[in-house]
């Protein structure tokens, strides 16, 4: 992998991440951009305990485009993009309209491929592999900032998913704090730890998914399974069988049969609904642990963290979609119409 990192014309990062080594990035941004100004700002909830991104310049971000016209393919000619160059492997920005800026963290784009009409499943495990060694440098680089205690990769896909860029791209999060989600897996981490006097929850729960039936794939250094208590109709976890705590764990052997086990889950969710169906909608949500001691979570460090990948989609079943209603959007109480059994075995039987 060859790594090339620029300016775009109002300033923000891009980095070229390349396949071969021999690879020149000296394209020019010829836009007259002028410098970004956001509005992002942190905010407490005093009687949940959470935190609300108020970002309020998000409102007049890019929406849609036709395909000529959209800004993550590369530049050609006249048409130009946030890709200076008229091609590319794969590429990491600065998001033009972040979420979180400055001191409230960071936001940063992944684009996937130069093409268009391509999506991550049908990458080749090559390419694949270049965006997992991508997702790993910008963990190591965004740990670095003093605004960022976790990092969070992920991919939107689908309009249902509230995606308004059809190219295939995923983004990256720096959060100044540790998110509510993790800051919960740390909590009963910490309290399993106790109970039975320094099991890892985490090695437990793997272990106790390997021996049901809801596992999907299985390779000699990754494992999917459909987690017992799903909150999504069709919810694939994903870990590797040796435990880290971040991307930036994974040893060789894990790095190489990523793409395989990744891309095969990827091609399965496109077939859960049958032939002739529109692509599947996803989100696909890598945990890390957060950088730092974790003071909070008493008894509990970084290594005791387990990174994985969740991935499910808000389809329940053909031209149906599981909305957040009433019990989850209030309550935080899930009910999942289908039984995680069935979504296991649905997904075995679409094996390719």
């Amino acid at each position: 992998m060859k790594k090339t990192s620029t300016r775009l014309a109002d300033g923000r990062e891009l980095i070229y991440y390349d396949l071969r080594d021999d690879t020149m990035r000296d394209a020019v941004d010829r836009r007259p951009l002028e410098r970004t100004h956001t509005t992002s700002e942190i905010r407490r909830d005093p009687l949940l305990g959470d935190r609300v991104a108020i970002a309020s310049h998000r409102q007049g971000r890019t929406y849609h485009p036709p395909a000529d016209q959209c800004p993550l393919c590369p530049t050609r000619g006249d048409r130009l993009s946030e890709i200076p160059d008229s091609s590319y492997d794969v590429v990491v920005f600065e998001n033009r309209f972040p979420s979180l800026a400055g001191d409230s963290g960071r936001c940063e784009v992944v684009c996937f491929t130069s093409d268009h009409d391509a999506s991550f499943a049908s990458l080749t495990e090559e390419q694949a592999r270049l965006v997992l060694d991508a997702w790993t440098d910008r963990t190591s680089e965004l740990s670095h900032l003093p605004s960022v205690q976790q990092v969070f990769c992920f991919e939107n896909r689908g309009e249902e998913i509230g995606v308004t860029l059809g190219h295939p791209h995923g983004q990256i999060y720096g959060y100044p704090f540790t998110t509510p989600r993790t800051a919960l897996m740390l909590r009963s981490l910490a309290a399993h730890k106790e109970a039975t006097g320094g099991e890892n929850l985490f090695d437990a729960v793997l272990e106790r998914e390997l021996a049901a039936e809801r596992v999907v794939l299985e390779g000699e250094h990754w494992a999917a399974f459909v987690p017992y208590a799903a909150h999504w109709p069709y919810e694939i976890h994903l870990y590797p069988k040796r435990r880290v705590p971040d991307l930036l764990g994974l040893d060789e052997a894990a790095r190489s049969e990523f793409p395989q086990v990744y891309l095969e889950l990827l091609r399965r969710f496109d077939r859960i609904f049958g032939e002739g169906e529109p692509p599947t909608p996803y989100i696909a949500a890598w945990h890390q642990a957060p950088f730092g001691t974790l003071e909070e979570f008493e008894g509990v460090t970084r290594d005791d963290f387990a990174l994985h990948l969740e991935l499910f989609t808000i389809r329940r079943t053909s031209g149906k979609l599981k909305f957040l209603a009433g019990s989850e959007s209030g309550m935080n109480v899930f009910i999942n119409d289908v039984p995680p059994e069935r979504a296991a075995e649905r997904l075995r039987e679409v094996a390719s």
